[in-house]
């Protein structure tokens, strides 16, 4: 399955047991093809809008248990029946890819998770759904593990998002910390930005080691899925922390060596 693509979404590993591999494909290509309505091809925002729109359409056709014309709405509808999953997830997902059309500014952190919550969180949510695990301990920690995973991928693409004319880092946070639009612009990496960069950093990290005993709660495959999801995230920011918090320079990736980091780290947890 070619997970690689949609970023939010934290399965592409053979721990995922093959009995749930058709549901999460099906979740995913809902999801992958949603965002690409959002920011791929040259559409016009009018076009983007619409076309979303009919997704939500087809997804409230699905919640009154009508029958889907269209084979990926179809297969999707089947899942959800299959396994009992909630609604307003993919709702929340809708929700953030049609924000993602006209919003390129986030003022505050708050506004940037909320954005989180929709646009990362549910996934989180639909998994521990999969399998069972939706608690309210389980939902809260998949929760703040999914947002920090997407901070974290906002801060190692300041550059690339800088490219499309985006911003993620709350703006409040470049006026405290006296970085400018124009010194992204100049991938100015100077001592402004790296103070700015270490404080995402530390939000970022504090955010992930909260939610991080749900990895330990979890049995089985899950269980070590998270852990690794977990591990990996954190070994970025250290990647960050590294590169003396030059994103523009040296986006961190997770390299062939750290792989072997990470699976340390995971059964030490």
């Amino acid at each position: 399955m070619p997970v690689d693509h949609y970023e939010n979404f934290p399965v592409a590993s053979v721990l995922l047991p093959r009995r749930l591999v058709p549901a999460v494909e099906a979740i995913y290509a809902f999801a992958r093809s949603a965002d690409d309505l959002a920011d791929e091809g040259d559409a016009t925002p009018v076009e983007r809008l619409a076309a979303l729109e009919r997704y939500e359409t087809a997804l409230a056709s699905i919640a009154r248990g009508e029958a889907q014309s269209e084979p990926m709405f179809e297969r999707l509808a089947a899942v959800i029946v299959q396994y009992g999953l909630p609604m307003q997830p993919f709702f929340d997902l809708l929700s953030a890819f049609k924000q993602d059309v006209g919003t390129s500014r986030y003022p505050t952190f708050a506004l940037l998770l909320d954005y989180c919550r929709r646009s990362a969180n549910p996934v989180g949510l639909l998994m521990l759904s999969l399998y069972g695990a939706a608690g309210a301990a389980n939902v809260r920690d998949s929760d703040a593990i999914c947002s920090a995973l997407q901070l974290i991928n906002f801060w190692q693409d300041v550059a690339i998002d800088r490219e499309k004319d985006r911003i993620y880092v709350p703006l409040e946070d470049l006026e405290r910390h006296g970085v400018t639009a124009a010194q992204l612009d100049a991938a100015d990496a100077g001592p402004a930005f790296r103070a700015l960069m270490a404080f995402q950093v530390g939000r970022a990290r504090a955010m992930l080691q909260g939610g991080a005993p749900l990895a330990r709660r979890l049995p089985g495959r899950i269980g070590w899925e998270l852990r690794l999801v977990v591990q990996g995230g954190l070994r970025i920011l250290e990647l960050i922390e590294a590169a003396g918090y030059d994103v523009f320079r040296h986006r961190p990736q997770l390299k062939s060596g750290d792989w072997v980091v990470l699976a340390w780290r995971a059964l030490r947890m």
